[in-house]
């Protein structure tokens, strides 16, 4: 991993992601967690001081060192139990039917296989769990669709892989969640980087 990856990438990602606009959207997706939860792309442990009350654990994935060193003093300072349990969403080492609910924040952009990790969470979570989400992705608009795909490529060199087109709602659907009550929006900012799709989908 370079200086860049290592050190500058999960600022660039704490300053993005994390900036004033963006908790309202978090507040949205993370509203009626509870229980133990498995959270893919922990991050910088953004979501912690938005933990509803009726959250009793936390299991905590998340690849990057620098990221988790970032998180730590939101970790220490949560009422939540907060466990880092695995570096890969696409292999949680967790029993099945083990977890309450699952949330991703601007997480299926980025993992390498989604379907793989969606089949994972489908796996850890219990039947009737639901799965928290909020992500960005490919747009309706012809126009700004076109400049997702043009931008795409650049997109994944200088942000870990991220895309710009991928579809959250249809991977859900494809992975056999049920009863998605999904709302997909444009949020205030650069088209291409801002069409979120924000909710909840259940493991049948």
């Amino acid at each position: 991993m370079g200086v860049y990856d290592d050190r500058v990438l999960p600022r660039l990602v704490e300053a993005t992601c994390g900036s004033k606009g963006m908790d309202r959207y978090r507040a949205k997706a993370i509203d009626g967690l509870t229980g133990d939860v498995v959270e893919i792309g922990f991050g910088t442990g953004l979501n912690v001081e938005l933990y509803p009350s009726e959250v009793t654990k936390v299991w905590a994935v998340e690849p990057s060192l620098p990221s988790r060193e970032l998180a730590a003093r939101r970790v220490l300072a949560s009422t939540v139990a907060i466990e880092q349990v695995g570096l890969d969403g696409q292999h949680l080492p967790l029993p099945d039917d083990s977890c309450d609910a699952g949330l991703c924040t601007f997480t299926l952009c980025t993992i390498p296989d989604p379907m793989l990790a969606l089949s994972e969470l489908r796996r850890v979570l219990k039947p009737g769990a639901r799965f928290h989400l909020l992500e960005h992705g490919g747009a309706p608009d012809a126009g700004v669709a076109r400049w997702q795909r043009r931008v795409e490529p650049v997109q994944r060199r200088i942000a870990g892989g991220c895309h710009l087109t991928r579809d959250p709602e249809q991977m859900l659907l494809d992975a056999g969640f049920v009863d998605l009550e999904i709302t997909a929006r444009y949020v205030k900012g650069p088209k291409p980087w801002c069409y979120f799709s924000y909710g909840t989908a259940i493991n049948p």
